[in-house]
């Protein structure tokens, strides 16, 4: 029997809640049933877990991760495990959510790139709290449990504070005029190209006529 990682349940909690790998390649990486794995995402299974990092732990490395979210038929392979990976003392101490919290950042990532799709995935996934992948897939309409969804306003549930939004949401504003100023120069710089371009040719059509 192929050996499972250290901490299995805790290392499916993370990879359920980090990555975009199916809930298929996790049951057969941490050696559960995929029913299991899908309770994991749904909050029924594995309540009061706090997920374990497998990449920390030199159980699985971040390029394997990224191959098996490509390619959903290919099994997550499990590193040879070594017999002192633990968690050191002196070890930074993760930040537990609440289960409650952890289900409420689809609803937050989908409030926030509904009525304000400035923001980019990156600052979506820092203020509710999730990743850039999950946030990407909710904006697409591809999130596995998209149908069941129900956009929520990330300050209402907790996730972010008042400020952190009103400051990413101005963030973004400033990037999107950035953008939009530096089109707005480019079509101009073109519109000269295409100004001192019709003014050669027409002076060709003259020197032409002339001869």
């Amino acid at each position: 029997m192929s050996e499972a990682p250290f901490m299995p349940k805790a290392t499916a909690v993370w990879l359920v809640e980090n990555t975009t790998l199916s809930f298929k390649q996790i049951a057969n990486f941490c050696k559960l049933h995929e029913l299991e794995v899908k309770g994991i995402a749904d909050g029924d299974v594995a309540k009061g877990i706090k997920a374990y990092n497998p990449i920390l732990a030199g159980q699985v490395t971040r390029e394997e991760i990224n191959l098996c979210s490509k390619d959903q038929e290919r099994p997550l392979k499990l590193e040879k495990k070594s017999q002192d990976v633990v968690i050191s003392e002196g070890r930074k101490k993760i930040k537990y959510t609440p289960l409650s919290k952890r289900k409420d950042r689809p609803d937050a990532a989908l409030w926030l790139s509904k009525n304000f799709s400035q923001l980019s995935d990156g600052q979506i996934a820092k203020l509710v709290g999730s990743t850039k992948a999950t946030v990407g897939l909710i904006r697409k309409r591809t999130y596995w449990n998209f149908s069941n969804l129900s956009a929520k306003d990330p300050v209402v549930l907790g996730l972010c504070s008042q400020l952190q939004f009103e400051q990413a949401v101005g963030k973004a504003n400033r990037r999107v005029k950035r953008l939009k100023k530096l089109k707005e120069k480019e079509l101009k710089m073109q519109e000269k190209k295409d100004e001192v371009k019709k003014e050669d040719e027409e002076k060709v059509e003259v020197a032409n006529e002339n001869d």
